[in-house]
This record gives structure tokens, sequence and C-alpha cells, in this order.
């Protein structure tokens, strides 16, 4: 049988639609037409069609160590995930797929129960971040967890290029075994977030890794971005800097499940203290989100480690009521379906902008708009009908 998609979004999630009663499938899309792809169903026995062995085997070495827990397999399979080029897209998405069915079988052997806790980090520069993961991460690795923690950097919007430098700042958890590093290069996207975190943070789970970090940048957009794909959201604040609730948008607190205000040693335990009671009663203003849970408050030191080790007790308290609860896995289900939405506009505009009815009239409509001969609006309406009449 043959399968029409419109976005990799179904494409992704489309084994779980199948009837139980179909064999394993792999899936693969390969490109007939500007318009649409076409995927299709294939044995797992099978050669996949359209890949040449050396294609194949990048897929299956990729595969098992991956699954083996090897962190340059990861390593590979994240950045084959990040690829532009529609070779390695198509490579990356057969990747994705079993990984997702591994995944899906691990989580059924593990009652139902998610493989490992996601945590979104944020807070504004200075905050402390990259030392309060490197004290964070430690102690987790030494209670024998395996963690992964996806730096996303910001890309300078006049050179494209990022530093990419975080982990040069976490020299002690990049040596550790079981810990693992990525730094990304957010290229521009909207909201700070690379745009396949989401599936970096799949391949991580199936590497085995059972708490994954996604660390933002600064405050804006990208909170909500990763409030979007992770269980738990926390915000870490420096306690000095001025007028406190004016300095962080209040949307952000909206969605923090947990605020931390790191660097509470020294001189600053004073303002730190005050910082936290400003901020707890702010959180008494703001609309229960859940039924179980309250947003906590805590005062951390991660130069000193005093208080990092009490705020794993509440994060773990955190899971363990909304797994309990049932309000975890509505939260996952209710985060695929925007994301899929995402990719969704993500991807129509680009098809949109790359379609032969339109590509030479956006420089033209632009050059337009520029002079001030067009409306925006006007030169918008332009395209969208060019779009339609040439569909």
């Amino acid at each position: 049988r043959n399968f029409h998609f419109t976005s990799r979004a179904d494409f992704l999630h489309i084994e779980s639609l199948m009837p139980a009663h179909c064999c394993p499938t792999k899936w693969i899309c390969s490109s007939h037409s500007v318009r649409r792809e076409l995927c299709q169903q294939v044995a797992p026995d099978q050669q996949i069609e359209g890949f040449s062995d050396r294609e194949q085997r990048l897929v299956d070495r990729l595969y098992n160590g991956l699954i083996q827990g090897h962190r340059a397999c990861l390593a590979e399979a994240i950045t084959l995930v990040e690829s532009t080029q529609s070779r390695k897209k198509k490579i990356a998405q057969v990747l994705l797929q079993k990984v997702l069915s591994y995944h899906r079988e691990q989580e059924k052997l593990n009652q139902g129960k998610p493989l490992a806790f996601r945590v979104g980090l944020s807070g504004p520069p200075g905050a402390g971040k990259s030392t309060f993961i490197e004290c964070f991460g430690k102690m987790l690795t030494e209670r024998k967890h395996k963690v992964s923690v996806l730096a996303v950097d910001p890309s300078s919007s006049t050179s494209g290029g990022s530093l990419l430098g975080d982990k040069t700042r976490m020299t002690e958890l990049s040596r550790d075994m079981n810990a693992y590093i990525r730094p990304s290069p957010t290229r521009g996207t909207l909201g700070g977030v690379t745009r396949t975190t989401n599936e970096a943070i799949l391949l991580c789970e199936g590497g085995g890794y059972d708490v994954v970090l996604v660390e933002t940048v600064g405050v804006g957009q990208s909170e909500f971005a990763v409030a979007d794909m992770v269980d738990m959201f926390i915000l870490l604040l420096p306690p000095a800097g001025g007028d406190e609730l004016q300095g962080i948008k209040r949307g952000i607190i909206e969605v923090a499940d947990l605020v931390a205000v790191n660097k509470a040693d020294g001189d600053l335990v004073v303002p730190a203290r005050r910082i936290q009671a400003e901020y707890v009663s702010a959180m008494k203003l703001l609309r229960k989100r859940s039924k179980v849970w309250k947003p906590k408050v805590l005062r951390i030191s991660a130069k000193t480690g005093e208080g990092v080790s009490e705020m794993w007790d509440k994060m773990t308290e955190f899971r363990d009521l909304m797994l309990t609860s049932g309000e975890l896995i509505a939260k996952r289900r209710r985060q695929q379906k925007v994301w899929m939405w995402n990719l969704v506009q993500e991807n129509l505009l680009e098809h949109f902008q790359n379609h032969p009815a339109v590509k030479d009239k956006i420089p033209l409509l632009e050059e337009k708009v520029l002079s001030g001969v067009l409306s925006p609006g006007l030169a918008a309406d332009l395209l969208l009908k060019a779009f339609k009449d040439g569909l």
C-alpha cells in the first residue's frame, strides 16, 4: 500500500495509527513531484527503496550504536537530523522512525511510564545556568543517572554563526562518561529553539539517557517553545537585578513549574531571600495550571552546591505527582500535537517560497514593498493568489 502525507510530523507518528495485526514496518519518503511526498511501506528485511547499500548500512550502524549507548553514534545521529540537505533529511526520518518504534517498545516494558524526565531550563544571561547544569549534572551522574544536555546557542543575525561554547564552560561534566552535552545553533529559528530539538530529545532517550535537560537562550520566545516539549520547566534567576518582577516577563513565570534563585551565597544571601519572597507572593496571583502541583520558589547556590539536592527532590516529587494524576501523559500527547502543527507551518512556508508560481515573483514584490509602491498586505495577497492559481 502507498500512503500520502503532507508533513513530516504525520510521517513520524503514522505508526501509532496502524492496526495491531500489521507487520513491523520501516518508512521512507521519496520525492516524486514538487507537490507531494510519497511514503512507502517496506518490510524490515527488504532493501529500503531508493536507498543505496551505503545509506542502509549508515542507518543500521547509527541505530545499533545509539541503542547500545555509544555517544559518538548519538552525536552523528543528531547531526544527521539537524541537516537541511534533502537526502540526509530522508535518511534521518528512517532512523527516527526506527528509534520511535524502539522507544515505544521500551515504554511498554516500563508499564507505559515515560523512559526519561525532560526538563527545560531558562533564565537571563548571568543567572548561572552553565554552573548550575555542571553542578546538577555531576550530582545526577553520581546517583547513577545518565544525563544529556541540549544547549541551544543563539546564531548571530549578522554573520549567521554561533559560538557553541557551552561545552567549554562545563569542563567536568563534559568529561563524564554518563553525560552528553550538545550545543546546537538556532540558525535564526523563532524562539531560539532549533526545529530539531524535539527529535534530538527522542534520540537522547533512545540512547538510554533518563534525564534530558534543554537549556535555552536568555528570556524571550524560546521559553514558550521549550515549555511545549518538556515535562517540567525551570526558571533560574540571579539574586540582584533591580526591579525583579519588571525584569522578567509575566508570561514566562506563568509557564514555570519551579523558580530557582541561584547564587544564594556570601553577600547575596539576603537579596536572594528577598527575591524568593517576592516571587512566592507573585506566584499566588497566577492562574493554576495543574490540579496537583503548585509552582515552588527555591534558593540554591550552584557554586557551593547548597540546595541543589533539595531541588532534585522537588523535581522528582513533581514528576511522581504528575505521573500518578495522568497529567504528564496528557501533557506529552498535547505537546506532540503542538509540535506537529509547528512543523506543518514551517514546511508550508518553505514549500510556498520554493513553489515555481511564487519563487520568481517574490524578489519583484519585495522590491515594490521596499520602495513603497505596494502595501505589504496587497503584496502578500498577490503571492497567495499566484500560489493558489499554480496548484
